[in-house]
This record gives C-alpha cells, sequence and structure tokens, in this order.
C-alpha cells in the first residue's frame, strides 16, 4: 500500500550530499530516496557524489546536482572533488558506501551530520567517517536499507518510484530495434561484473531456443567488455535458432529504454536485474551466488530461480537461513547449481501468467 514519505517535526535540511558511487544496480536503488526526499522537501538542495559511468545512467534525474569521481583518478580525483565542494557545508551527508574508496572521498565533503551503515555492516574503517548511523535490521532488500537512510533525518520511505531519466532519443532509437508487433521479446543480459555469478552460454542457448520455440523473439543485450562479446559470440554458436544482436551497441542512456520493451529479462544477479526491474520489466533472474530476497528484482520475484540454499548447504556446510544476511557464495561452479529446466520452468510461469492476466500482482514493496 502506498502512502506519501511522513516526517517528524525535526528541522528540514537544507541540503543534502548523497555518497554511493557504483555499482549500477545499487545506484538505481537510491532513485526512490531521491524521489522520497524530493516529495517530503521539495526545495531541499540534493548533491550526488556518483561514479562516472553511474552517472552517464543517472544523468537527468531531476532535483539532482552530480559530481562525478572517476574510480580510475586515484588521489588526483580525490583532490578535485574536494575543490569541486570547497566552501560547501551541508546539512547532511549519507553515507552510503563502505568501501576504503568512499571513506576516504567523505572525508572530503563537510557536514554536519554524517549518517553511515550500521555497525554490522560497516568495513573498511566505516565508522571513523559518520557521527550517525541507519539502524541494522537484517533481512532487508538492498533497496530498503538504501531507502532508511532518511530515516535519521525524519523521514520513512514508505513509497518506492524510479522514474529513472530516460531522454526521448533513447526510446526512439529501442523503438528502432525490433518491430512493435505481437510477438514476446525474451532479453538476455548474460554476464555480470563478478564472474561467478554467470551462466553458461550453452544454457542461456537452451532457454533461447525454448523461448524461439514458443514463438518468443530473442535479443541478447550487454556492454562493450571482451567477456560479453566473447559470451554472446558463445550463446549465438550453441543455439539453433537466431537472436538479434545488440550487445555492445546501445548506451547507458539507451539501455532502460531497451530493456523497458522487453516483456521478460533473462540475467544473473547484475546492474540490468535493477534498471529493468525499475523500467517496468518482469526479471528471470538467476541465483545461487546471492540471495534472491536481498540482492534480486525488487518489485516481482516471482520468476526467479533460487538456488542459494543449495549453494549455502554445497558450499557453505550449512542452509541460506543460519548465514549472516548478504552472504555471497561466490564460489567456482555455483552457478551450475541453476539449470535449464529451472530457467525453463520459470519461463513457463512467466507465460502462464501473461496468458491469465496476472502478471501484475507482482510483490509488495
Amino acid at each position: 500500500m502506498s502512502h506519501p514519505a511522513r516526517a517528524n517535526d525535526a528541522r528540514v535540511p537544507a541540503s543534502i550530499c548523497l555518497l554511493r558511487l557504483s555499482a549500477l544496480g545499487d545506484v538505481t536503488h537510491v532513485a526512490p530516496l531521491v524521489r522520497t526526499l524530493r516529495r517530503a522537501w521539495p526545495q531541499v538542495r540534493l548533491t550526488w557524489v556518483i561514479g562516472t559511468a553511474e552517472h552517464r545512467l543517472l544523468e537527468g534525474l531531476d532535483g539532482v546536482r552530480f559530481v562525478a569521481y572517476d574510480k580510475r583518478s586515484g588521489l588526483s580525483g580525490m583532490l578535485e572533488l574536494r575543490r569541486q565542494l570547497a566552501g560547501q557545508r551541508f546539512d547532511a551527508l549519507l553515507h552510503m558506501q563502505v568501501a576504503a574508496r568512499a571513506n576516504l572521498l567523505s572525508a572530503c565533503i563537510g557536514a554536519q551530520r554524517r549518517i553511515g551503515y550500521d555497525a554490522e555492516r560497516s568495513k573498511d574503517l566505516h565508522g571513523l567517517f559518520v557521527n550517525e548511523r541507519i539502524a541494522d535490521r537484517p533481512g532487508m532488500h538492498v533497496l530498503d536499507a538504501i531507502g532508511s537512510f532518511c530515516e535519521p533525518l525524519g523521514l520513512r520511505q514508505t513509497r518506492v518510484e524510479w522514474e529513472l531519466p530516460v531522454p526521448d532519443a533513447a526510446r526512439e532509437w529501442s523503438a528502432q530495434q525490433w518491430p512493435a508487433d505481437h510477438v514476446p521479446t525474451l532479453a538476455i543480459s548474460p554476464c555480470s561484473s563478478h564472474a561467478t555469478r554467470n551462466w553458461s552460454a550453452e544454457r542461456y542457448a537452451a532457454v533461447a531456443d525454448h523461448a524461439s520455440s514458443r514463438g518468443w523473439r530473442v535479443v541478447l543485450c550487454g556492454g562493450r567488455s571482451q567477456l560479453e562479446r566473447d559470451t554472446t559470440h558463445a550463446i549465438q554458436a550453441a543455439m539453433s535458432s537466431s537472436a538479434l544482436d545488440l550487445v555492445g551497441k546501445d548506451t547507458l542512456k539507451q539501455l532502460p529504454a531497451l530493456l523497458e520493451r522487453a516483456d521478460l529479462l533473462l540475467t544473473p544477479d547484475s546492474g540490468p536485474t535493477h534498471i529493468g526491474n525499475a523500467m517496468g520489466t518482469k526479471v528471470l533472474g538467476l541465483h545461487a551466488a546471492t540471495n534472491p530476497a536481498r540482492s534480486g528484482p525488487y518489485s516481482d520475484r516471482r520468476y526467479c530461480v533460487d538456488r542459494y540454499d543449495a549453494a549455502a548447504r554445497r558450499f557453505m556446510g550449512k542452509p541460506a537461513a543460519e548465514l549472516q544476511w548478504g552472504t555471497k557464495i561466490e564460489r567456482a561452479g555455483v552457478m551450475d547449481l541453476v539449470t535449464v529446466e529451472d530457467a525453463i520452468a520459470a519461463f513457463e510461469r512467466f507465460v502462464s501468467d501473461r496468458q491469465d492476466g496476472s502478471l501484475g500482482r507482482g510483490l509488495p514493496a
């Protein structure tokens, strides 16, 4: 049930700095927090220190001044950030990344209130760079954890809206890639930046062939890395049907528009999972290395394959319920626990729900 964000009587901040550099999926999770802050305090000045690639995705987000930091720039980039923010002091810094680089960058940001993660999730001396912490609530999805950063300010995020900034030109480009017909489309984004989360090309090909046999169009999408190019070639070589190859052909502004046109997205735990979800596309997520309840598609996980518990038992010697929340099982071979039959069964669940009109149910936000 959706409600507007609620504020207590705490003093309304005039300026807030958000610090979250990466990755694509995680910065997508910050967009609803921006919406929450803007609904409660339309006049608040928001500055977001963000990675350069992530900035390309979110540039144009309403009401936000971005300060992009190139993670390859090292100390010189930190000094440049300090120069850009010199003389500015924010009412609050929302320090939403615990990595050492982000902690050091936070020292370049002047703020009266410095809100960071709870002690359980802190690392790399994160606690030395903050003077307030969000509550420790195990069992939360990453998006909800990020959303809780508004709570020390007196708000609660009770409504989740993304509204990613997608230019008309990006949608026009997407519209040119395949016809606007009645053929359902399966988009496959096969690669995560974490290699151990990736599935085999042969298994992707088997699911793609199954979708094709059911009258679906298959579209391959992804970035420009050699891994993604090689994986795409391997998928195509293993397929008996054909697929539209758009890997490396879109920009980060065009990717949301591309995923928006798909009926279903097949992908491991990756940035496109969360971008597609934010654009309203259902996601067939492949999970064994990570827990879909924590990092799967936020709005609807009915079509995810969940082999996280099996991975915990095989590689950690205990059920998933006994692992610390957020534990990643990024071991060689872990994704082999996800079978072709698992993915086809999830695909068929989607087809069935699409036919009977129950796609809109999803999970409560």
